[in-house]
């Protein structure tokens, strides 16, 4: 009996060691700049930026939070024009109504928390809203486009315009796309 307790005891307070996903707020976005400046030191973003990506499409965005408060990533994610990413700091001013792509802006985990699934989770609660849309694109910095394959993201040809737009993100940014197989266009 004392042992199933112990276990007990044990799974909770693993579940609550573990940081969990929920809806970004726009109270969230000095602690998200924080996370955002370890992670991507080279890739500054204003703290405009990420509140109108809050405030036009929340559901796109996610908090990854230890305990109550301790923001340890984000997630930032929006319908654009298929292969037509933001540049990097600049305002959407709105959510195009042609939008055909869902693209993921951003996602970024602190070292500390990695590899416990969360990246996992959170793609999962991505691809219930991107099923909206034929595709789904991101731009991979730092390496990371074997991380995005095993989501199915793979490169796409770099035409004129993405070229342009990717020479902010850095010499090995590259633009992934994955066909989202829910899609009920």
């Amino acid at each position: 009996m004392e042992e199933a307790i112990e276990a007990n005891v044990e799974t909770k307070s693993l579940t609550k060691a573990k940081p969990t996903w929920r809806e970004l707020s726009v109270s969230d976005i000095e602690n998200l700049v924080r996370v955002a400046n370890e992670i991507h030191p080279n890739l500054p973003e204003s703290n405009e930026v990420f509140v109108e990506r809050v405030k036009l499409f929340p559901e796109g965005c996610l908090a990854l939070l230890k305990g109550e408060d301790e923001l340890c990533g984000y997630v930032i994610s929006h319908p654009i024009r298929r292969r037509q990413p933001p540049a990097l700091d600049s305002l959407l001013g709105e959510i195009v109504s042609d939008a055909d792509q869902y693209y993921i802006h951003d996602l970024a985990i602190l070292p500390k928390v990695q590899g416990l699934g969360l990246a996992q989770e959170c793609m999962k609660k991505l691809f219930v809203v991107a099923k909206r849309f034929p595709t789904t694109g991101l731009v991979s910095v730092y390496g990371t486009a074997p991380f995005w394959g095993r989501f199915g993201f793979l490169p796409e040809e770099i035409d004129d315009f993405l070229e342009k737009k990717l020479v902010d993100y850095g010499d090995d940014a590259t633009y992934l796309e994955r066909k989202n197989e829910e899609f009920q266009g």
